[in-house]
């Protein structure tokens, strides 16, 4: 039976060849009637980019403050190169897909992030509404859209950046998805990220947000796992987090309820 799909690719993840296994299997399982929903990330891409152009925005907390140079570079790079290279390479593979951005229809609609004591990421945002309908109607035109994490204010006036992660859980609820697979440059979520027999299989919600809470999942599996969480909390059916590789979407197989 067809199912529902939404799936973060993250930037470190991505194949950095025209060989991507993953790629592989979104196009076959869309060809053959799933319903995908492909939501990129593009850190590392960023980041290079800001460095040909001799900008070094600072960071609080791991996360980049966005000003209006950067913010700039952001939407050309998310928008621009990362989204339309996944396009082609989804259409190159017999898939039809279609790139937008959370700005798109008001997908995702989000006011400035800013942190107690006041502090201020720039044009960062934090999520407040989704509306999918846009992405309903890709997807019903058997279309994989492919999704950019940018959003915008209420009014429209604005585009804020937004943590892929966190655009994609959304998203995911919003579409009260089958399954929400996060892919990430590590096989499977590791008590110690250093140590690959620390791995675990399975999680129920209340295990993962105490594992979050006493500070195992730290760095960069955190947001993947509130984005799971707040997957979860919205309507999705089940979430995972799977390293990039031959045959990631069967992940779904053994995907877990909540």
């Amino acid at each position: 039976m067809p199912v529902l799909i939404v799936l973060k690719y993250g930037g470190n993840a991505m194949a950095s060849s025209a060989e991507d296994p993953l790629l592989d299997d979104i196009a076959a399982r869309s060809v053959a009637g799933d319903r995908i929903v492909l939501v990129h990330g593009g850190g590392p891409q960023i980041d290079a980019e800001l460095a040909r152009r001799g900008l070094a925005p600072p960071r609080i907390d791991g996360l980049r403050v966005t000003d209006a140079a950067t913010l700039e570079v952001t939407e050309a790079v998310l928008c621009g190169s990362v989204n339309k290279a996944l396009v082609r390479a989804l259409q190159r593979r017999g898939a039809r897909a279609a790139g937008i951005s959370g700005q798109d229809g008001s997908l995702l609609v989000a006011h400035e992030l800013v942190r107690p004591g006041g502090v201020s990421f720039g044009f960062v945002g934090a999520i407040v509404e989704v509306h999918p309908a846009i992405l309903e109607a890709l997807l019903d035109a058997a279309f994989v859209p492919v999704v950019a994490p940018l959003a915008t204010t209420a009014d429209g006036a604005t585009a804020l950046n937004v943590n892929a992660d966190t655009a994609a859980g959304a998203i995911a609820g919003a579409l009260r998805a089958d399954a929400y697979i996060v892919v990430t440059n590590v096989e499977r979520v590791r008590r110690d990220v250093a140590d690959p027999a620390s791995g675990i299989a399975h999680l129920t919600t209340t295990e993962a947000r105490a594992l979050i809470t006493d500070g195992t999942f730290d760095g960069g599996m955190r947001p993947k796992i509130e984005s799971a969480l707040d997957a979860l909390a919205r309507g999705a059916k089940s979430a995972i987090v799977c390293g990039q590789g031959p045959g990631a979407l069967k992940a779904l197989s053994r995907a877990p309820g909540q």
